[in-house]
C-alpha cells in the first residue's frame, strides 16, 4: 500500500514509534512509514542494523527538526552474545576471523557476570570499522569493504547497567542501558576478549530510545491497519510531548508572541523570578509550549543565567491566547518522564 493519506484532522507533525523488523535497513523502514502515511518529510533518530529489531523513532513533518535532540539520547537493548567466535563486523553478519570454541566452553556463568560488571560505568570504546561513522566524508563500512578499514579514536561512553539475563552456552543474553554512541556489538567483542575466548553479537533488540519505549511502538503492518481504521492520530506523539527528557515551560500569551517574533527572552518571561546561573541543574535545553499545548520553541540557556539562544521555533498552529484542549493524548503505555 503506497501513497496512503492520514485521516482528516490527524496530527501530521509529530513522532511515530515503529518496531523495526529484522531483515531491512532503518532507511527502508522509514521509507515504508512515509509511503504508508503519505507524508513527504520524515527522518529517524538512530540507525538499527538490518538484523536488529525494535524501537525506531520516526519524526514526521516539522518534527524532523527535533531529530538532533534524540541522536545522543540514552538507549536500552536486549542482546545475545555468542562466545567463542569473532567476526570482522563484530556481529553475526560478518566473516569469521577467529574461533576459540574450546576456550569458550571453559567459561563459567560467574565469569560472564563478572566480566559484564567490569564494563559498567564510563568506559572508552573504539567504534567498529564497519559502521556508518564517516572518514573524510566516506562511511567507514564502505572503506572496510574495500579493504582499507579506518579505526576511529576511542570515545567515552557510559554503560548505566549491564545485566546478564540468560546463559545457554555458547550464548549469553543480557540487557544493557547505555548512553548515545555506544555500540553493543563492540561491547560483545570487548567482553569476549576480556573472557579470553572472543565473541560477537548474535541478536539485538532496542527496547528504548530517548524515553520512547517498545510498549508504544507499532509494527509496519499495524501502521497500515491504523491508517485504514482512522486511528493513526492516536499513535502520533505531538511535538510538545516528544522531548520527554527536556524541562518544559508554558508560555504566557505575551511570551508566546515574543517567541513568534524571535524577541529576546529571559527566565522572567518563563515565570522564573531569577536567573539560573546559581543552579547546578541548569538544563542544556528547555522546551516551551503554548497554553494550547503546542510546541513553540526549543531554547538553550545562556551561560549568563539570564537569557536564551533559540534552537528551533515553530509557528503556532492556533491563535495565541485562545484556549483549546492541550494536544493529542499520550499513549496509555507512554511514559511521561525519562528515568535515568
Amino acid at each position: 500500500m503506497t501513497g496512503m493519506q492520514l485521516e482528516k484532522g490527524a496530527v501530521n507533525h509529530g513522532i511515530i514509534v515503529v518496531d523495526k523488523p529484522s531483515g531491512i535497513t532503518s532507511a527502508k523502514a522509514l521509507d515504508k512509514v512515509k509511503k504508508t502515511l503519505g507524508v513527504k518529510k520524515a527522518g529517524h533518530t538512530g540507525t538499527l542494523d538490518p538484523f536488529a529489531t525494535g524501537v525506531l523513532v520516526c519524526c514526521l513533518g516539522a518534527a524532523t527538526r527535533l531529530a538532533r535532540f534524540f541522536l545522543h539520547g540514552d538507549k536500552t537493548y536486549e542482546a545475545v552474545m555468542h562466545l567463542g567466535i569473532e567476526t570482522d563486523t563484530q556481529d553475526l553478519t560478518g566473516e569469521v576471523t577467529s574461533r576459540m570454541e574450546a576456550e569458550a566452553a571453559q567459561v563459567t556463568p560467574e565469569q560472564i557476570r563478572e566480566a559484564a560488571a567490569r564494563f559498567q560505568g564510563e568506559i572508552d570504546q573504539f567504534p567498529p570499522v564497519y559502521s556508518a561513522l564517516k572518514h573524510q566524508g566516506v562511511p567507514l563500512y564502505k572503506l572496510a569493504r574495500k579493504g582499507t578499514p579506518v579505526q576511529k579514536e576511542a570515545r567515552r561512553i557510559t554503560i548505566y547497567s549491564l545485566d546478564v539475563t540468560d546463559i545457554n552456552p555458547p550464548m549469553a543474553g543480557f540487557t544493557a542501558r547505555c548512553s548515545g554512541g555506544a555500540y553493543i556489538r563492540t561491547l560483545c567483542a570487548d567482553m569476549g576478549r576480556e573472557l579470553g575466548c572472543g565473541a560477537h553479537l548474535h541478536a539485538l533488540r532496542r527496547t528504548e530510545n530517548s524515553g520512547f519505549f517498545i510498549e508504544e511502538a507499532v509494527t509496519l503492518d499495524q501502521l497500515e491497519d491504523l491508517v485504514l481504521s482512522g486511528k493513526i492520530n492516536e499513535h502520533v506523539v505531538p511535538m510538545a510531548h516528544a522531548l520527554r527528557q527536556m524541562p518544559e515551560y508554558t508560555a504566557s500569551s505575551q511570551t508566546a508572541r515574543k517567541i513568534t517574533h524571535g524577541a529576546a527572552l529571559t527566565w522572567l518571561d518563563l515565570g522564573e523570578k531569577t536567573g539560573r546561573q546559581d543552579l547546578q541543574d541548569n538544563p542544556k535545553h528547555i522546551k516551551v509550549a503554548s497554553q494550547e499545548g503546542d510546541l513553540l520553541a526549543v531554547l538553550t540557556p545562556k551561560t549568563d543565567g539570564i537569557g536564551f539562544t533559540y534552537e528551533c521555533v515553530f509557528p503556532p498552529t492556533r491563535p495565541v491566547g485562545r484556549r483549546h484542549s492541550k494536544g493529542a493524548p499520550m499513549l496509555p503505555n507512554a511514559r511521561n518522564s525519562f528515568n535515568s
